[in-house]
């Protein structure tokens, strides 16, 4: 199993274990993304979906589905996101880093997909990988 890494919303409503190690994470630009996180980027980590063991809170998660086949899953109390999933493969969820508990050590970024939309103001100005459009 690894070690296990906890998270939750902003106010604390929704709380998570996940199984890790967590894979690299995969830096989204699109402009939903964008739009979603109120950032330059959505930092994802795709898990397997048994991974994820929910402690409390899953009356407070809804869903927006911005675009057909994938929805996005927030706390509904304070609206931190959580997670993505698509419809195709709903043994993923695409956890979204940023609710992890502590600092991130021991995470390390994979790679920047979307890159052909991303915000003009956020520079991208490390050597991972970088692919315009989705990312395989």
């Amino acid at each position: 199993m690894g070690v296990a890494l906890t998270g939750g919303c902003l106010c604390g409503g929704v709380r998570y274990v996940v199984a890790g190690p967590l894979p690299p994470i995969q830096l989204c630009h699109c402009g939903q993304c964008r739009k979603a996180q109120g950032g330059a980027f959505a930092a994802n980590a795709p898990v397997p979906a048994d991974s994820v063991r929910w402690l409390q809170g899953e009356d407070l998660m809804r869903e927006h589905r911005a675009s057909p086949g994938k929805r996005r899953v927030f706390c509904g109390a304070c609206g931190s996101p959580l997670f993505s999933q698509r419809d195709e493969t709903p043994e993923t969820l695409r956890l979204r880093v940023g609710a992890l508990d502590g600092d991130g050590a021991g995470l390390e970024i994979g790679f920047h997909f979307h890159t052909a939309s991303k915000a003009a103001w956020w520079p991208l100005d490390d050597d991972r990988p970088r692919h315009p459009h989705e990312a395989s």
